[in-house]
């Protein structure tokens, strides 16, 4: 049977970067939606092939402000056979006196949480649920609110953790994620939380799907292009 296509973009992705390699030891961001699902269940079917060398984990944190991973997805990871871990963290507790609470402090926490678990438990690498439009939504963002050129990368070796980074869905249109999500029966899970401010990103991304008119050739040639940088036509 051919691999779905979604196999084949993080496929390619993998191949590209060299995401996974042997004898890895990888950890992967668990939320319950379904760029991690998806992440996950292609993690799972990889590691049935014959060629498999790595292991991985799916690592849930949960806050106060999400509840728990949802019943049929827990479902798919033990059908999946996933190695599945849960912990649980005080988000809002962690707060300095007169700050406010916000989505970026909880994603922060909780990527803090994940390499400081991938640390302590023996994982080179974390992986994240980061797709094409996240990647070029990000370009837009910082270029029009940092005034500069930058975005997530496919793969980032971190400074202060002896972990790397890594971006399988970065090849991956959300269209395809959710394609794939409601073919396997795990779409629909989203954040509740009451905090969330995501207007900026929010605005990135509909200045994205303006400006490709959601076209997924035009996607990949934006991307392309932040490879494809030539400094002297640039000021």
């Amino acid at each position: 049977m051919a691999n779905p296509y979604i196999y084949s973009l993080i496929d390619k992705a993998v191949y590209d970067y060299s995401l996974i390699e042997k004898g890895d030891r990888i950890l992967i961001g668990a939320s319950g939606g379904k760029d991690s699902t998806a992440l996950i269940e292609y993690f799972a079917f990889r590691k049935l092939r014959k060629d498999a060398d790595f292991d991985f984990t799916a690592l849930h944190i949960q806050s106060e402000f999400g509840g728990p991973i949802p019943e049929g997805i827990r479902n798919l990871f033990d059908e999946w056979n996933v190695d599945f871990k849960h912990i649980e963290i005080d988000v809002q507790g962690r707060l300095a006196a007169g700050k406010k609470m916000s989505c970026y402090w909880c994603s922060a926490q909780r990527r803090k949480e994940l390499l400081v678990y991938a640390k302590e438990n023996g994982y080179n690498k974390v992986a994240l649920g980061h797709h094409i439009d996240d990647i070029l939504a990000t370009v837009i963002m910082n270029a029009l609110q940092k005034a500069e050129l930058s975005t997530m990368i496919p793969k980032l070796k971190l400074e202060n953790f002896p972990v790397t980074l890594i971006r399988p869905l970065c090849y991956t249109p959300e269209d395809v994620i959710i394609e794939r999500a409601k073919e396997m029966g795990y779409f629909g899970f989203t954040c509740t939380c009451n905090y969330q401010d995501n207007s900026g990103r929010k605005a990135a991304r509909d200045k994205l799907e303006y400006l490709t008119g959601g076209d997924r050739i035009l996607k990949e040639h934006l991307f392309n292009a932040l490879r494809k940088i030539k400094p002297e036509y640039l000021p």
